[in-house]
C-alpha cells in the first residue's frame, strides 16, 4: 500500500531549511523528509489491537508545522525514526485481535491517537496514567511499542495518511449511526480544544479572547458553549471566512488582523489601554479574562501575553516549538497564569460528571448539539498529496478549515 511518510536525514533536513522558507513545495517535493512510498499493510500488534481501514485522515498544524520543519527537535526521542503520518481519523475496524471485546468487524469507530502506559503494555502505569492523565504519560518512549506520542509519529502503528493503520483497544470509541464520517473527523481536533478550555475555564460574565480561527480556535468557541460557558468570546481572525465561522460556532465578536490595528481593536473590545515603550510593541493594562492561543508561533504568543489582564490566565493551545522573538515580561509583571495543554487524552469533569474527552464529544454529536462537517472544506485522494498541503498551506487563497485525505 502507498503512505506518507516522514525521516530525517541530514541532506534532506538541511535541503528543507534551505529551500523551503523560499519554495514551499520544497517542503513536500521529492527531496523533503516527507516520502510517498510502498509500505507493508501494517499487522495486529497483539490480542488486544485492531486494524482500522482509513475513511478520512486529515490535515492537522501540527503535520504542517512537523513537514515545514518547526518542530522543536527536544521533542525528537519521542518519535520513531520513520513513520507513516496522520493521527485525525475515522475509519471501519477489519481485523479484530482476539482479546478485543466490544467492538465488531466492520464498525465505524474514531481513535484517540495518544499512545500511553495502557497502550504500552506498561503494568503499574504512571502516576498520571493512574489518574487518567494521559497526555501527561512519562513513557511515550518505551514498553512494547515504539516510540511516539500519537498515531501518526510511532513506526509500529502507522498512520491515518494511509489506507490502514493500528490501534490497541483503549484507543477506540464507537460511533453511532447519527455521526458521519465528515463530523467524526473533526472530534479528535475538537477534544484537543475542549481538553484546553476544561483546563483553563472562564467564569460566565468573563471576557475571552481566542487568538485563531483555524479549526482549533473555531472548536474551542465550539467547545465554551458546548459547556455552557456564558463568558463573552472575541475571536482574532485573519479571514472573513473564518470569522463567519467562529459566529456559527458562538463568538460574540470577530477582530480582522487586516481590518488595522488588531491591538487597538483588542483594547476597545476588553476595555484595555494601551502604553507605547521606548521601543517594541504597545503593551496593554486591562485586557481580557482569559486568552486561548490557538496558532502556536513567536508572534501570536507575543500578543497572547500582552492581551491578558493582570492575574488572568493564558492557555497555549497551539504547538509552540522554539521561540525567539516572544517579550515574557507581562508573564511576571501582570502575574499571569499559563496552561500547557498537549492533546486531550485525558478525563474531563462537566456537570458532575467525569468523562473522557472523547466520549464527550460523541455524546455531544449525538445529540445534535455539536456538528462540525461544515468546517472539513476541502478532500483530496492520498496520492494527490502535494495539492493537499498546499492547500492547506495557503488557507486564506483556499477558503481553507479542515484539508483530509479521503480514502473509498
Amino acid at each position: 500500500m502507498k503512505a506518507l511518510q516522514f525521516s530525517v536525514s541530514i541532506p534532506r533536513y538541511l535541503f528543507g531549511l534551505a529551500l523551503g522558507p523560499l519554495y514551499r513545495s520544497a517542503y513536500y517535493g521529492p527531496f523533503s523528509c516527507l516520502q510517498y512510498r510502498d509500505v507493508p499493510e501494517p499487522e495486529l500488534l497483539g490480542p488486544d489491537w485492531v486494524k482500522v481501514k482509513t475513511r478520512y485522515g486529515g490535515i492537522c498544524g501540527t503535520d504542517l508545522n512537523l513537514i515545514q520543519l518547526r518542530t522543536s527537535t527536544l521533542l525528537s526521542p519521542f518519535a520513531s525514526q520513520r513513520f507513516t503520518m496522520g493521527h485525525e481519523q475515522v475509519g471501519a475496524i477489519v481485523e479484530l485481535g482476539e482479546e478485543v471485546e466490544g467492538f465488531e468487524l466492520g464498525q465505524r469507530v474514531v481513535v484517540d491517537p495518544v499512545l500511553p502506559c495502557p497502550v504500552r503494555s506498561i503494568d503499574p502505569p504512571c502516576a498520571h496514567c493512574r489518574a487518567g492523565e494521559w497526555s501527561r504519560c512519562e513513557n511515550f518512549a518505551g514498553g512494547s511499542i515504539s516510540p511516539g506520542v500519537l498515531l501518526g509519529s510511532c513506526a509500529d502503528t502507522g498512520g491515518s495518511w494511509s489506507p490502514y493503520f493500528l490501534a490497541h483497544r483503549f484507543q477506540l470509541f464507537a460511533l453511532p449511526d447519527e455521526i458521519s464520517d465528515e463530523n467524526a473527523l473533526l472530534i479528535e481536533p475538537f477534544t484537543t480544544a475542549l481538553h484546553a478550555v476544561s483546563r483553563c475555564l472562564p467564569e460566565d460574565g468573563d471576557t475571552v479572547l481566542v487568538i485563531g480561527a483555524g479549526t482549533i480556535g473555531i472548536c474551542a468557541v465550539a467547545a465554551l458553549r458546548c459547556l455552557d460557558s456564558q463568558a463573552h468570546v472575541i475571536v482574532l481572525a485573519k479571514y472573513p471566512f473564518q470569522g463567519q465561522l467562529a459566529e456559527r460556532y458562538g463568538a460574540d465578536d470577530v477582530i480582522y488582523l487586516r481590518d488595522g490595528d488588531h491591538y487597538q481593536a483588542v483594547a476597545q473590545a476588553t476595555g484595555g489601554r494601551l502604553y507605547k515603550p521606548i521601543m517594541g510593541e504597545r503593551m496593554m493594562i486591562g485586557g481580557a479574562d482569559v486568552v486561548y492561543d490557538c496558532v502556536g508561533n513567536d508572534g501570536s504568543l507575543d500578543d497572547a501575553l500582552r492581551f491578558v489582564r493582570a492575574g488572568g490566565s493564558l492557555a497555549v493551545v497551539g504547538t509552540i516549538g522554539q521561540t525567539k522573538k516572544v517579550d515574557w515580561t507581562p508573564l511576571w509583571f501582570q502575574e499571569l497564569k499559563v496552561t500547557g495543554t498537549n492533546c486531550a487524552c485525558a478525563l474531563e469533569e462537566h456537570e458532575g460528571e467525569r468523562l473522557r474527552t472523547f466520549e464527550w464529544t460523541i455524546r455531544w454529536m449525538a445529540e445534535e448539539k455539536l456538528d462540525l462537517s461544515p468546517l472539513l472544506t476541502h478532500r483530496f485522494p492520498l496520492a494527490d498529496y502535494r495539492r493537499a498541503l498546499a492547500v492547506a498551506m495557503n488557507k486564506g487563497r483556499n477558503r481553507a478549515v479542515k484539508v483530509a485525505f479521503g480514502f473509498d
